[in-house]
C-alpha cells in the first residue's frame, strides 16, 4: 500500500518536479502553496453556494489552479517534464473575461468600494479574491527569473476579479445589500 507519508521532507526540503531539492520556503513553493490555498477556499464555496452556475464555474477555474501550480512546481531545468505540462492558454483567459462580462450584467454600476461580507458564499468569494491576490503577487516573485507563460499570470489577475463579481452576485441573488465605502 502506497503511503500519504514519505519522510523525505522532515528536514525542512521538498522535491521539485525533475528532483531538485529545496527549502520549503523557497518562492515556488509559496506561490503553489498560496494557490492551494485559494483552490481549498473555492472547494469550500462550492459546498456552500446554492447557484449551480457559480459553482461550475468555480469548477472550471480549480484544474488551471493545477496546472500553474505545476509549472511554479517545475523549473526550467526539468525540461521534460515542463514540456509534458499543459499551459494556460489565452482561451482560459478570454473564458474568464466572458463570465464576467455575462455576471456584470447583473449588477449595477460601482459607484463605491464594496466591504467584504454579504452571504456566506460571498465572503468566502471574497476571502478567495483576496488569497488570489497574494498567489499573483508570490508567483510574479517566484518567477522572476524563470518567468512563467504571459496567460497564466493574466488568469490570475482575471480571476481576482472574476472573483469580486461572483462574490456581489451571490449578494444580489440572495437579496441583501452590498456594504459600501465609504458609506452612501
Amino acid at each position: 500500500m502506497a503511503r500519504i507519508y514519505t519522510k523525505t521532507g522532515d528536514a525542512g526540503e521538498t522535491s521539485l518536479f525533475g528532483g531538485q531539492r529545496v527549502k520549503k520556503d523557497h518562492a515556488r513553493l509559496d506561490a503553489y502553496g498560496t494557490l492551494d490555498e485559494l483552490n481549498a477556499f473555492l472547494g469550500w464555496y462550492v459546498s456552500r453556494t446554492g447557484e449551480d452556475d457559480l459553482a461550475s464555474l468555480v469548477r472550471t477555474v480549480q484544474p488551471v489552479l493545477f496546472e500553474i501550480g505545476g509549472r511554479l512546481a517545475t523549473p526550467a531545468s526539468a525540461v521534460k517534464a515542463r514540456a509534458a505540462l499543459p499551459a494556460v492558454r489565452a482561451e482560459s483567459v478570454s473564458g474568464i473575461e466572458a463570465a464576467i462580462d455575462r455576471l456584470e450584467g447583473e449588477l449595477e454600476p460601482l459607484t463605491a468600494f464594496i466591504l467584504p461580507g454579504g452571504t456566506e458564499a460571498s465572503a468566502l468569494l471574497h476571502v478567495a479574491r483576496g488569497v488570489c491576490r497574494r498567489a499573483e503577487r508570490s508567483v510574479i516573485h517566484a518567477t522572476a527569473d524563470d518567468p512563467l507563460d504571459p496567460a497564466a499570470l493574466a488568469y490570475l489577475n482575471r480571476l481576482s476579479d472574476l472573483l469580486f463579481v461572483m462574490a456581489r452576485v451571490e449578494t444580489r441573488r440572495a437579496g441583501e445589500p452590498e456594504t459600501t465605502w465609504p458609506a452612501g
